[in-house]
């Protein structure tokens, strides 16, 4: 079953079961997935749609902040419940652990020594953790190692 197919699948079982924050959830999630499509007139494959979901993400992480700045904890709540639903999709997350070695490995390999580097670095990284990393996260360690 393809990532696609467990969306809709889970997208009707949430309207079945009544969880209308989950089948609105996905129901969004589905239309960004279909948008992507008609745009670039192809039929994505899984890495296609986690990269979909991943920017959904990114984008509820964004607001985060202001949201929590004007005080609208509703808001922050609803935000966190719908990141932990689209994560529920997206392949196990690394930890900061398997990131570091992963950026310490990448730093090693090419070579880097500067901040002029980072680009090297993170053109290696990127590939290697692309949907089970927060790029943001990403950055930050190659710069923490690189002087």
């Amino acid at each position: 079953m393809t990532l696609k197919e467990r969306i809709y699948k889970d997208m009707v079982e949430a309207m079945k079961n009544k969880d209308n924050f989950k089948k609105n959830i996905l129901s969004m999630v589905r239309a960004a997935i279909l948008q992507v499509e008609k745009d670039t007139q192809k039929e994505l494959d899984d890495e296609g749609v986690i990269n979909v979901i991943s920017k959904e993400i990114k984008q509820r992480k964004e607001v985060l902040p202001d949201y929590e700045k004007s005080g609208r904890q509703d808001l922050v709540d609803k935000a966190r419940k719908e990141i932990e639903i689209m994560l529920s999709y997206l392949p196990k997350q690394l930890s900061e652990e398997e990131i570091e070695e992963i950026v310490k490995k990448a730093i090693e390999e090419t070579g880097a020594k500067t901040k002029s580097d980072i680009g090297k670095v993170m053109g290696k990284v990127m590939p290697i953790v692309k949907g089970r990393a927060d790029g943001n996260l990403v950055k930050d360690m190659v710069n923490k190692y690189l002087q």
